[in-house]
């Protein structure tokens, strides 16, 4: 969907990008506009050249890779300069532990979301949509220190909770209890 919304932003072109073949060949049947390009690639085996992008938007991948650092130094390279990277990540407060699930007692109901180990980056074993993944985990300063360090400047830095008219939907008052993602929005210097 992102790819169509750029589209009727006025972008002249857009390259789309998954591993999943699946996710692939979905995103072409919802939207087949030839000014979108589908790729079914691996960010590390993708290779773009030089400051060729006005926009880099990445949602949802940045914690399944090993390097941070070499993510962001690839982005710096593939980006204009004033041009921008947004990306959304699961939150480092959701990533900490490991399991991502809340404690509950013995009733069954939510007592706490556990945060522990949060300042040991790395690689971590959790459990998404009933299938082990491989995910690592980063603090917030790492997320954020990078870019900064890297030539980006920090335009928007968000830990989304939901609305007023979502609150009252199930499960939607415990979503207040912890950050569960973070957008970030830089502009390359």
């Amino acid at each position: 969907m992102c790819s169509s919304d750029l589209i009727e932003h006025g972008a002249k072109k857009v390259i789309a990008s998954d591993i999943s073949s699946k996710m692939i060949e979905t995103a072409r049947i919802k939207n087949n506009d030839p000014r979108i390009k589908y790729e079914c690639i691996s960010f590390e085996e993708s290779n773009f050249g030089e400051a060729v992008f006005d926009i880099v938007i990445c949602s949802l991948m940045i914690h399944y890779l090993p390097s941070y650092q070499d993510f962001v130094k690839k982005v710096n390279k593939w980006l204009k300069t004033g041009g921008y990277l947004v990306f959304n990540v699961e939150h480092p407060v959701f990533t900490a532990k490991g399991d991502q699930d809340w404690y509950y007692n013995e009733a069954g109901e939510i007592e706490h979301f556990p945060v522990d180990n949060y300042y040991y980056e790395g690689k971590h074993e959790a459990v998404f949509l009933g299938e082990k993944v491989i995910k690592y985990h980063r603090t917030l300063t790492t997320y954020l220190n990078c870019l900064l360090s890297k030539g980006f400047e920090l335009k928007h830095v968000i830990e989304p909770q939901p609305s007023p008219e979502m609150i009252e939907l199930p499960g939607m008052k415990d979503e207040m209890r912890r950050p569960m993602m973070l957008l970030v929005s830089a502009k390359k210097k």
